[in-house]
């Protein structure tokens, strides 16, 4: 079995780094302090409840004391349960956030780890949660509460405050060594769900390749094997877990035994000692009743142990991730200039476009027009910072152009479609549009006679492979997209791609409009569709 070295540094940069992502005051371990005050009310109201049936005095009082602090210890509990699963939402957009961000900002050409992405998004940002909601809580609530459970102890007992006191140190020490076992299986499980994540997503996305050299058996096999590892490193994790657990519940019951033969004994005056104290019936009961409560913070810390666990494993995927970068925008206008543009990508042995030169001026319409494979997509992809600038400048307003991300509408040969209503998909460039604007930006696009005959309308669902769907009709939801965004750049990818001569016919005067008052930059090999621009540049063979 490979063992994984602990690092006191590393240790100490994924603890700093989680007290930072859980950021903010924890009113929930407030709660849960709360919580134990009650019980100490809950456990004088049974002690004064026994005394005054032994002495035959009016005990409704003490019912009624005995019920308002049981309902509050159930208020205090709920509420810290709410406001640690509020909290650790917020951890959980914030670093999901981290996550997209990363990857959509990533260098131009550089390869992305799906698996990777996968298990950054899901499961580690997942593991957050319950370090947030449950452990950090229990955590802050254990450092204080036993102490006040066994400071109320020793006003009645000082004797009995001594057992609990006793009794806590083995458990700390069975804690300790059980968390460290407990942290090596856990990193151990984290990296065997990354390795499963990554194969199941790139065996995904070669299926194709799969199914041609017949590999289903083989890959089916390794498939399983990864997940069956998954499942033995998961059952040791959680087999610490519960050796953490029997550990906690042996000192518990010990604790409370010896405070129950303490005080029975004392009461019927038969210790094989003194004891400098008297203990009375009420001392007695209150003693007893508050016992369990000593180790309930810890049960709930121990409980929550292996979430921190988790967690830390987890921060070791995401504390790489770079910030996101909130500078102020600055604006982009043209004129667009390339100049002695080459862009190669990582793993390539050879540009896919060298040295290309072109201008747009301010509302142009200019189409790369070329055949397949010449590089007209490399090129929207390099102003959308999608592809590496390997040679050459670009400027826009005489100032050099990181991206034109932000500033220009986008429709692809290959629309994304979601799963949802046309309207969800039309909104994508812009959600917070409004229905007047809606109604425009798809009546200009042509879309009205297709959502006339679709029942529903708008509002008619889609999957997320856009069954029912033809090639124009996507075509025409992207130019939608494309209109609803105002942006002054209008980029874009092979829009009549996959369609008919009838149907491109019909969809070039709607792409006309769109790119009248815009920037635009138009990739196609259709001659018919490079006829609306006001420039060509060939690119490939015939350039």
């Amino acid at each position: 079995m490979t063992t994984i070295p602990h690092d006191p540094i590393a240790a100490r940069a994924r603890t700093r780094w989680l007290k930072k992502a859980a950021g903010g005051r924890d009113g929930a371990a407030a709660l849960l302090l709360l919580d134990t005050g009650a019980a100490i009310g809950f456990a004088a109201a049974i002690a004064g409840g026994v005394t005054a049936v032994a002495a035959q005095t009016p005990v409704l009082p003490w019912v009624v004391l005995a019920a308002a602090t049981g309902a509050l210890r159930g208020a205090f509990a709920t509420m810290a349960l709410r406001r640690g699963a509020v909290r650790a939402a917020v951890v959980r957009r914030a670093q999901r956030g981290r996550v997209v961000a990363a990857a959509l900002h990533r260098n131009a050409g550089e390869p992305l780890d799906s698996g990777l992405l996968a298990t950054q998004a899901v499961d580690a940002v997942e593991a957050l949660d319950g370090h947030v909601a449950r452990f950090l809580p229990a955590r802050k609530a254990a450092a204080l509460a036993p102490m006040l459970v066994l400071v109320a102890t020793a006003c009645a007992s000082w004797v009995a405050a001594l057992i609990l006191a006793a009794t806590l140190l083995p458990f700390v020490a069975a804690m300790v060594l059980a968390g460290g076992a407990a942290a090596d299986e856990s990193r151990r499980q984290f990296v065997a769900l990354h390795r499963l994540s990554a194969r199941f997503a790139d065996r995904v996305r070669a299926l194709p390749v799969v199914l041609a050299f017949r590999a289903q058996r083989r890959e089916t096999d390794a498939i399983g094997a990864a997940a069956q590892e998954l499942a033995e490193r998961t059952m040791r994790v959680l087999r610490v877990a519960f050796l953490s657990s029997a550990a906690l519940e042996f000192f518990a019951a010990l604790s409370v035994a010896l405070v129950a033969v303490y005080c029975g004994f004392s009461l019927l005056g038969l210790l094989p000692f003194a004891v400098p104290e008297t203990l009375t019936l009420g001392r007695a009961f209150f003693v007893l009743a508050l016992a369990p409560e000593f180790y309930a913070p810890m049960r709930r810390l121990a409980a929550a142990y292996h979430d921190k666990q988790v967690a830390e494993t987890a921060a070791d995927t995401l504390i790489p991730l770079p910030e996101p970068v909130r500078a102020a925008p600055v604006p982009v206008v043209a004129p667009l200039v390339l100049r002695d543009v080459t862009i190669r990508y990582p793993d390539s042995d050879r540009p896919a476009v060298s040295g290309l030169s072109f201008s747009i001026a301010d509302g142009e319409t200019v189409a790369l027009l070329g055949p397949s494979g010449s590089g007209k997509s490399s090129v929207l992809h390099l102003l959308l910072g999608l592809a590496p600038l390997s040679a050459g400048t670009i400027e826009a307003g005489g100032v050099p152009l990181i991206s034109l991300a932000g500033y220009a509408s986008w429709a692809g040969q290959h629309p994304l479609l979601i799963a949802g209503t046309i309207r969800d998909n039309v909104r994508l460039a812009c959600p917070r549009a409004d229905e007047m604007a809606i109604h425009r930006a798809v009546t200009a696009a042509g879309l009205a006679p297709m959502l006339a005959r679709r029942p529903g309308g708008l509002d008619a669902p889609l999957d997320a492979r856009g069954s029912g769907l033809s090639g124009g009709e996507r075509q025409r939801i992207a130019l939608a997209r494309a209109l609803l965004n105002s942006a002054p750049f209008l980029l874009l990818d092979e829009p009549t791609a996959h369609l008919d001569a009838a149907a491109e016919a019909a969809m070039i005067p709607t792409i006309a409009q769109a790119a009248r008052g815009r920037t635009t930059l138009i990739a196609t090999h259709s001659p018919a569709l490079a006829a609306i621009a006001t420039r060509i540049v060939r690119l490939g063979a015939d350039a």
